[in-house]
């Protein structure tokens, strides 16, 4: 059996570890080269492994399904302003019936204000409905 034993001075019939074949065999395995090639090659013929490492692109199909789904992100977050929209009118008409529990005197000055409100309200609503479309479509 190969490999080194602390005691194969001390035993005359144990043959000798070459340390050439042993410095050999430590060097493929702690090599890259190792897996590469077998351990039978001897070392001397090994030539040097260097890396090459290529710029990895994705493909053009996954490049437009990413972009897609960018689009349909960036949409969905512009369409939450339309949701602040409603919430807006909701609270413009609110006003509107308590101020006009609270006066009824004052019925067409709180109606045209409100129709401002709702008016501005929209329009924000509106102005994100835009925007998600213009993602969508126009980028």
């Amino acid at each position: 059996s190969s490999g080194i034993n602390a005691e194969w001075p001390l035993r005359p019939g144990r043959q000798v570890p070459r340390t050439n074949d042993t410095i050999m065999f430590a060097a493929r395995l702690c090599t890259r080269v190792s897996v590469a090639r077998p351990l039978i090659q001897p070392l001397a013929s090994v030539q040097p492994v260097f890396a090459v490492r290529t710029f990895q692109t994705t493909p053009k199909v996954l490049d437009e399904s990413f972009e897609q789904a960018a689009k349909f992100i960036g949409a969905g977050c512009a369409t939450v302003g339309v949701a602040g929209s409603g919430a807006g009118i909701g609270t413009v008409f609110g006003s509107l019936v308590e101020g006009y529990a609270r006066n009824p005197s004052l019925k067409t000055q709180l109606f045209s204000y409100c129709v401002l409100g709702f008016a501005l309200s929209e329009a924000m609503g509106l102005f994100c409905l835009m925007i998600a479309f213009m993602i969508l479509f126009a980028l």
